[in-house]
């Protein structure tokens, strides 16, 4: 009985570090683009419009890998790029994110951000099965050059919505989108819906809604704002599926089912993509590869 005991602890500890290795060496560079359709979204019939979702790169300047992989997607059928926070991977890597980021917006296709927690502050140390056991464990690390990377981003064609709106221009016609910063800092006072509200007199084609993490509050006031599409990461699509039973943790309030892919909230479509990086602390994934999304959406 001991040495079968003991062979079963041995077959156990050889399958976990098997899937151990599995998740840190192959499928946290294993990248995909998923392909989604969602039809009847846009507010004129007999458009059609593609938005490049990408999300939570978390990017350092060593991961060529993941920056590789990003200029890649810009050779896209793409009309609009959509980064919904935590761009930045540490302190100093501002200038390395928006060149990253710089050829999705090529051939003067236009692009909006909203920041992430870790787009303000850097990543802070813990053991990685914290990811799981203190999910909604809140530190923040050491103030990071927001400004700069706003900057950087904007000399690339993208506008960073930090309780905003705007309107960009896209071959479907006008896209109005309405933002604001993480509501995973505790230190965000979420916007009224007013803030963040389309214009009414624009003939727009989308009233389309960014945050990084998909709180449920934050959610209200994109939807309250009368926003089509919303548009949000930080979930990592929970990081850990197991199979038949998916995400473990969302790391927000959001249902657990809808921590990766689309799905609908108060009768509004919301995508949450699963995004193409990790806390340096965390450098693992399984059962959920990392993502960008391309949408189309039509009338």
């Amino acid at each position: 009985m001991t040495h079968r005991l003991l062979g079963t602890l041995g077959t156990l500890a050889a399958a976990g570090a098997a899937c151990v290795a599995y998740g840190t060496i192959i499928e946290r560079r294993w990248y995909r683009l998923s392909r989604l359709r969602v039809e009847g979204v846009l507010r004129q019939p007999g458009r059609r419009l593609r938005i490049l979702h990408v999300t939570d790169l978390h990017l350092l300047a060593r991961q060529e890998h993941r920056i590789s992989f990003l200029h890649e997607l810009a050779g896209l059928d793409h009309d609009l790029v959509v980064a919904t926070g935590d761009l930045l991977g540490g302190p100093n890597t501002e200038e390395v994110a928006a060149a990253a980021l710089a050829p999705l917006t090529s051939q003067d296709r236009p692009g909006l951000v909203v920041l992430g927690s870790n787009d303000l502050f850097g990543p802070v140390l813990k053991a990685p099965w914290g990811y799981l056991t203190q999910p909604d464990r809140r530190v923040t690390g050491v103030p990071l050059d927001t400004a700069r990377l706003v900057e950087r981003l904007g000399e690339h064609g993208y506008l960073t919505l930090r309780g905003a709106t705007a309107e960009v221009e896209t071959p479907a016609g006008i896209v109005t989108a309405g933002g604001f910063d993480d509501p995973h800092l505790r230190t965000t006072v979420l916007p009224p819906a007013t803030a963040v509200a389309p214009d009414p007199a624009t003939d727009a084609v989308l009233h389309l809604g960014l945050v990084h993490a998909p709180y449920l509050a934050g959610l209200d006031v994109l939807v309250d704002a009368g926003h089509d599409l919303l548009l949000a990461g930080h979930t990592h699509g929970g990081q850990v599926r197991l199979p038949g039973v998916g995400a473990l943790v969302a790391n927000c309030d959001l249902p657990l089912e809808q921590a990766r892919g689309l799905s609908t909230y108060r009768d509004r479509w919301l995508h949450v993509s699963a995004g193409l990086g990790h806390s340096p602390y965390a450098p693992f994934r399984f059962a959920c590869r990392p993502e960008a999304t391309l949408l189309e959406l039509t009338g």
